[in-house]
């Protein structure tokens, strides 16, 4: 059969709809670009909060339209199917089935009900990409047991259950084969990888083996907790030659009593004292957080102290969100202190604050020669387009562009020398 693929969400769920799309590819069924010329269409859900579930609601309904043409059914995945499926199925009639997540070991036979033909168990076919050819995303656990109490994640997904390090090598060395050379290790909490597995903190004995594998060219860890990044993983990392220093680290505040009432380990101090051990270790480390604003009883001194440590700590990239109130979590039952528009307000300076920042951090790059993936070219500006080891390819990070007077291929690294720089962009011109 011909099928359609949307995957909404977070680079997580990606990965899971790339592995379901390769049980599909492996059973026969052709995978189709446009929704108009499939006969199933499958729609992997973000339901982690508001925003995501109203965009959720809206692409099942979009979808659901196809089925007046050629779509014979419609298949719901994901974070939405399982926080709601019993409400999605009184709900919405025009879904042919909602597969909750816990139901993925299943799946095989779940796809054989659905679409008559025989399948693999989830996980064990090769995954079918679906990022740029040298770029993927591998999933090192699954859950989470942080416990944040604004986060739905741990209800939805689970504790956190790390997969085995075997597995994880044999998935990496696959992608490398198939011409992936740029790594990006994911989970909710990736320094807590190997724990509940090994006893112990495992993400450096991973990286050394994922380094091994000699066509990768580079290896970038995301989301990692700051009171478990120590300095056996700094320095570790530092020996690793393709693991990049790149250090997202998701703070949410600065606040003692913020922290303490989102349910975040550690402190603004210890951070700037983590910060302070990767600059001393890395000539170029990037340092990337988020933050929320307009929690639950954060006074605007509290906040001011988040602008005074954004000044200080001087991230090269940051994410802000307002706080989003979500149903089952602790924080839904505290008072909500914060109006719609002050939560705005806030935001807005701690972004324009951190422009600035931005642009003046980049300032460190002009004249100096970067490492850049080819990515694309402008037709008409004829500029070529990438990005260095300081953009993660999420769309966060900033690119590079750059002239070459030469053609190159897509997916090859070069070296640029940077020309300019604006708080996220970065220009330049090739060197041989």
């Amino acid at each position: 059969m011909k099928i359609g693929f949307v995957s909404l969400g977070c680079s997580k769920n990606l990965v899971d709809s790339e592995k379901i799309m390769g049980m599909l590819k492996e059973a026969g069924h052709e995978m189709v670009a446009h929704p108009d010329q499939a006969e199933v269409i499958f729609i992997n859900t973000c339901g982690f909060i508001q925003p995501a579930k109203e965009e959720a609601i809206n692409t099942i309904l979009e979808m659901a339209e196809y089925k007046k043409y050629n779509c014979k059914k419609l298949i719901v995945l994901g974070c939405l199917a399982q926080r709601y499926k019993e409400e999605l199925i009184k709900e919405m009639p025009e879904v042919d089935r909602f597969i909750a997540i816990r139901e993925y070991p299943q799946l095989n036979q779940i796809l054989e009900e659905e679409l008559h033909t025989p399948f693999s168990v989830y996980g064990k076919s090769e995954r079918l990409t679906s990022t740029k050819p040298w770029t993927a995303y591998i999933k090192i656990a699954e859950g989470c047991s942080n416990r944040c109490t604004y986060c739905a994640i741990p209800l939805i997904r689970g504790g956190n259950v790390s997969f085995p390090m075997e597995d994880i090598v044999a998935e990496a060395e696959v992608l490398a084969q198939n011409g992936v050379k740029e790594l990006v290790v994911i989970a909710q909490d990736t320094t807590k990888y190997g724990l509940d597995l090994y006893g112990k903190l495992s993400l450096l004995d991973l990286l050394k083996k994922l380094n091994a594998i000699e066509s990768l060219h580079w290896i970038r860890i995301l989301y990692m907790y700051p009171d478990e990044i120590t300095d056996e993983l700094v320095e570790g990392m530092a020996q690793l030659d393709k693991v990049l220093p790149y250090f997202d680290i998701p703070m949410q505040h600065a606040n003692s009593r913020m922290l303490q009432l989102m349910n975040r380990r550690g402190d603004a101090q210890s951070v700037k004292e983590l910060i302070q051990k990767i600059k001393n270790t890395f000539e170029y480390p990037t340092l990337r957080t988020t933050f929320i604003v307009g929690f639950p009883q954060e006074s605007e001194a509290d906040f001011e102290e988040l602008m005074d440590f954004v000044k200080e700590t001087r991230w090269d990239r940051m994410g802000a969100f307002t706080y989003s109130i979500e149903e089952d979590t602790p924080a839904y039952e505290m008072e909500q202190t914060v109006s719609e528009e002050e939560k705005q307000r806030r935001l807005d300076a701690l972004m324009t604050l951190q422009n600035e920042i931005a642009y003046q951090n980049n300032q460190k790059y002009i004249n100096t020669i970067q490492e850049v993936l080819v990515e694309g070219k402008d037709g008409l500006s004829n500029k070529y387009i990438g990005r260095s080891k300081s953009n993660a390819p999420d769309d966060v990070d900033g690119i590079v562009v750059f002239t070459s007077d030469r053609s190159i291929e897509l997916g090859s690294f070069v070296q640029v020398k940077i020309t300019s720089c604006e708080a996220y962009d970065c220009y330049g011109e090739e060197v041989q």
